[in-house]
């Protein structure tokens, strides 16, 4: 007898249907499972047999054939233990009821309990958008259902329940619809910029970078606050739009990391150890194309601290992703795009004692080792980074004082207003809403200057010996400061102030 169950492959971010297609006949008693199955999907045969034999029902002894169409596409994860378990009893004559158009998607453990599964926020929403409405899934992956809207979704928790709802001889509600909104009121950063004491420079230009989407590098001795600052960005950038909760929540839900909220409410804080491969950061593996910190971090915050320990492949892996706001990863399977738009905000120390520039210890370096401490951190990259900021120690006096600071709430309010009027600027131009993302010619003809400007400019860009890309990306800030300021034109004081924010340079001993 032949039978069918609708399943789901990943391939990156989408997802693809899969049809178990089960055939049980009279012959050599055998199991074979084909459609280019991965090593999980293999060993899918003992905690099936098991599950289904833990359940009171019983595994056929015939030749039973397994064929997960289409067969090109590889089958990778144990999510299909599930449909494949239903498929065989269906076959068998155990499960008589007719399963069209439901997709189930879940692994068995030996006593046939459900496991939770990655990825299932991505294959609700492909499913969803194929046209299928009814789906079975294991309790444990029933929050990441309760936020999409015109399916039903029914999480259970082990086969038998699974056989007992396809046969009617049970009743199970949906999973009950909750609403962004809600989750929204119940999550809250730990961080906060009253926090910080002193540093206004660093927080000025931490208010620039979030209002336009710029990258920022702070440099400065240890214990100055450059990490504490880092992990303030995600409290001033606006709340995320359900459709952006909906795009990070599928990146982690693919890689196995969302929590039990189902959703994530939160801008993403990414900071990974500078020990991290470039596998690690720009995604891949060996077990499927997964993604990495670049992608998790999208719509977020990518935090790089101590810069120069990264490994230089991993810091040059950045460099066409932040231009391009994705990273396609080619293995030879097939090539996979994942979002990746993000600010990047690195930390480092200016030289290997940390001390270099500091008004309150001596730097015990020498000028060579210096220059081989900076030269880790290569130009191009340098150029894709628009703000960088010398971070100062700050004063015991300062540290002790009560008195109030500029919370991240104050902040961010100025922020929204400046990223409502690039979203008005950018109205017409698709794929474009913050400064940071626009093209030569947005900036013809939105970040139009005087001669007075084209002066400081250019008396800027012979002096720091500048490149095409740094002159853009000045002009683009300058665009950021100029609409936190409510102003029409960019001024001459918002050339200067963003050309003071490209005066690193790794090749030399000073700032």
């Amino acid at each position: 007898m032949l039978s069918k169950m609708t399943s789901y492959a990943l391939v990156g971010l989408d997802g693809v249907p899969v049809e178990v297609e089960t055939d049980i006949n009279k012959g050599m008693v055998r199991y074979e499972l084909v459609g280019l199955p991965d090593a999980a999907v293999k060993e899918s045969k003992e905690r099936i047999y098991s599950a289904i034999r833990n359940s009171g029902l019983k595994f056929p002894v015939n030749k039973i054939t397994v064929n997960l169409a289409p067969a090109d596409i590889r089958k990778e994860g144990s999510h299909y233990d599930l449909p494949i378990a239903l498929s065989i009893l269906r076959a068998s004559g155990q499960l008589a009821s007719p399963a069209d158009g439901l997709v189930a998607l879940g692994e068995l453990a030996l006593d046939g309990t459900l496991r939770a599964v990655a990825g299932v926020t991505a294959v609700l929403i492909a499913a969803k958008n194929a046209g299928y409405r009814r789906f079975i899934i294991p309790a444990a992956n029933g929050g990441e259902a309760s936020f999409i809207e015109g399916i039903e979704v029914y999480a259970l928790n082990s086969l038998a329940e699974a056989c007992a709802f396809i046969d009617g001889s049970a009743e199970f509600a949906p999973v009950a619809a909750r609403t962004f909104e809600s989750v929204i009121k119940s999550v809250s950063y730990n961080s906060d910029m009253s926090l910080v004491k002193g540093q206004e420079v660093a927080k000025r230009a931490l208010e620039i970078a979030v209002a336009g989407g710029h990258n920022i590098l702070l440099s400065g001795p240890p214990g100055a606050g450059k990490t504490m600052l880092a992990r303030c960005i995600p409290t001033i950038m606006p709340d995320m739009t359900f459709d952006e909760a909906l795009e990070v929540t599928k990146i982690l839900s693919v890689a196995g990391e969302l929590g039990k909220e189902g959703i994530v409410a939160l801008r993403p804080f990414r900071t990974p150890h500078h020990t991290a491969t470039t596998v690690s950061l720009c995604g891949g593996g060996n077990a499927g194309i997964r993604p990495g910190e670049m992608s998790k971090a999208h719509r977020g915050v990518l935090f790089l601290d101590e810069l120069p320990e990264y490994s230089r492949g991993a810091l040059e892996a950045l460099r066409q992703p932040l231009e391009d706001r994705v990273i396609t990863i080619t293995r030879a399977g097939g090539a996979v795009t994942f979002p990746a738009d993000f600010i990047l905000c690195a930390s480092m120390n200016p030289c290997p004692c940390g001390n270099y520039g500091s008004a309150v210890r001596p730097c015990t370096c020498t000028p060579a080792q210096i220059r081989k401490y900076r030269s880790r951190i290569s130009g191009p990259l340098l150029d894709r980074i628009d703000l960088q900021v010398e971070v100062d120690g700050v004063g015991y006096d300062q540290l002790a004082s009560d008195e109030a600071a500029e919370t991240s709430a104050e902040i961010k309010a100025r922020v929204e207003r400046a990223r409502a009027i690039q979203r008005e600027r950018f109205r017409e131009d698709e794929g474009i809403t913050v400064n940071a993302d626009m093209g030569e010619r947005q900036i013809k003809k939105y970040c139009v200057l005087s001669p007075q400007c084209e002066e400081i400019l250019r008396s800027a860009f012979e002096r720091l010996g500048l490149s095409a890309r740094a002159r853009s990306r000045i002009i683009k800030v300058a665009r950021t400061i100029a609409d936190l300021d409510l102003s029409a034109e960019i001024c001459p004081e918002h050339i200067l102030e963003a050309a003071g924010y490209r005066n690193f340079d790794s090749s030399r001993d000073k700032f």
